[in-house]
């Protein structure tokens, strides 16, 4: 089982939170924390000059605050990268109820090590004592394997290697956005037209439940039909609604992971009615039905 610690700082009269410590060597540490109790959570951060940190928040909502007047928050399903090489940046990190927070950090050194300079643009010499601040979604795909750290249950042998993989496999996914082809869509030179791309997209997850139809998707981002469907393609690689039926079982797979579930009730938790029709979609995605796949996860 994953080690557990309580909370180095929090308000009074709470009880504990847990503190997840999976890989920790010099130059990469992966763990996380978790705030089940209905009282905010304090504890303190640093973001340490010679390592980028990664932030992902998985559900609920944490405060960053970097002394007394500065203070970002972090949503669920959004991560924040850090990468301060003039200094040592301390900071006090608050969760709130429900709050489930992953840390990835690794040195600069170990990034290089793992990509070639000009993959990663703070990478190449002349930007290695930029700072940088990012915040973005988390991927759908990303997301199943941030959920999948809680989940497993492994000997002692097998756990430092699991979650060294894990590590990997995060940044992996985290730097492998795909850039456009504009040669074959030169409309997405403009980064006005990508931005609303970018935007169609959002709007279409935060409506995935009752999804909107192409053409009114296309008058929401202010871009014609063809302008939304082969730019969609070319940046995430998928049709609008191939994009919006893989998140959609990503999710199904990470509810699947927490053993919370039956099977209908994922079906329907994603927006199936009828459990026959997720299973053949699962199964066509996966190469397994899900409930094969839950059994999988239990042995």
């Amino acid at each position: 089982m994953e080690e557990s610690k309580t909370y180095l700082s929090k308000d009074k009269n709470i009880g504990n939170g847990k503190y997840f410590l999976w890989l920790d060597q010099d130059d990469i540490s992966l763990h996380a924390w978790e705030n089940e109790e209905p009282e905010n959570y304090r504890l303190p951060g640093l973001i340490n000059q010679n390592k980028i940190h990664f932030y992902f928040c998985l559900s609920g909502k944490a405060r960053f605050q970097f002394g007394p007047h500065y203070v970002r928050e972090i949503e669920s399903r959004h991560n924040y990268f850090f990468y301060n090489p003039e200094k040592d940046l301390p900071f006090e990190m608050t969760l709130l109820h429900s709050t489930r927070m992953v840390e990835l950090s690794i040195s600069l050194e170990g990034l290089h090590k793992l990509f070639t300079h000009g993959s990663i643009h703070f990478l190449k010499p002349e930007n290695a004592k930029t700072k940088l601040y990012d915040e973005r979604q988390i991927p759908a795909a990303l997301f199943v394997v941030l959920n999948q750290l809680f989940t497993v249950h492994l000997d002692e042998n097998a756990r430092r290697l699991y979650y060294h993989g894990k590590a990997f496999e995060i940044l992996s996914l985290y730097f492998s956005e795909k850039k456009p082809d504009t040669e074959s869509c030169p409309f997405l030179n403009n980064e006005e037209t990508v931005r609303k791309i970018k935007h169609a997209k959002e709007y279409l997850l935060k409506n995935a439940d009752a999804p909107p139809g192409l053409k009114e998707l296309s008058k929401m981002a202010g871009l014609n039909e063809y302008q939304l469907k082969a730019g969609f393609k070319e940046i995430y690689g998928n049709s609008v609604y191939g994009y919006l039926l893989d998140h959609k079982l990503d999710h199904a797979r990470a509810l699947l992971d927490t053993h919370q579930y039956q099977v209908a009730e994922v079906a329907y938790e994603i927006g199936y009615t009828n459990p026959s029709h997720f299973i053949a979609a699962f199964k066509k995605k996966f190469g397994v039905t899900p409930k094969k796949y839950s059994m999988g996860k239990n042995n």
